[in-house]
């Protein structure tokens, strides 16, 4: 059996292996290496707060925007149903590959209703 993720350190895992997986994948990573261009020693931190934030409920944890940010870079280039469909993909396989239990069930379905709630924005009938 798998553990739960249950501190800071499970998020800091989840969050290290998922974005290890984006910037080789072949769908999405050129978005993060070549488009965004990424600093992955600022991103990774604000990602490990947010995470906290959805899964262990530290309030403290997050202060931020990020659907802005995600206008902005789509200002610079269109993201895709399909950009987001990967994002979950790769996110969802890598909670599975760590962990079990009902946090990481939550980490699922709070990165689903992310995906589900953003792709209409951006690539959908109120794109734009």
């Amino acid at each position: 059996m798998k553990p739960d993720i249950s501190n800071a350190e499970d998020v800091k895992l989840l969050i290290n292996t998922f974005y290890e997986k984006v910037q080789r994948d072949d769908v999405i990573g050129y978005i993060f290496n070549d488009i965004a261009r990424v600093n992955w020693s600022a991103h990774l931190p604000v990602m490990y707060a947010f995470w906290d934030f959805l899964l262990l409920g530290n309030a403290d944890a997050y202060r931020g925007n990020p659907i802005q940010k995600h206008f902005d870079l789509h200002a610079k280039h269109p993201l895709k149903a399909a950009h987001f469909d990967r994002w979950l993909a790769l996110f969802q396989s890598t909670v599975d590959e760590l962990f079990e239990g009902s946090n990481a069930d939550n980490a699922k379905f709070r990165a689903f209703a992310i995906a589900e709630t953003w792709k209409p924005k951006f690539d959908g009938p109120f794109a734009g």
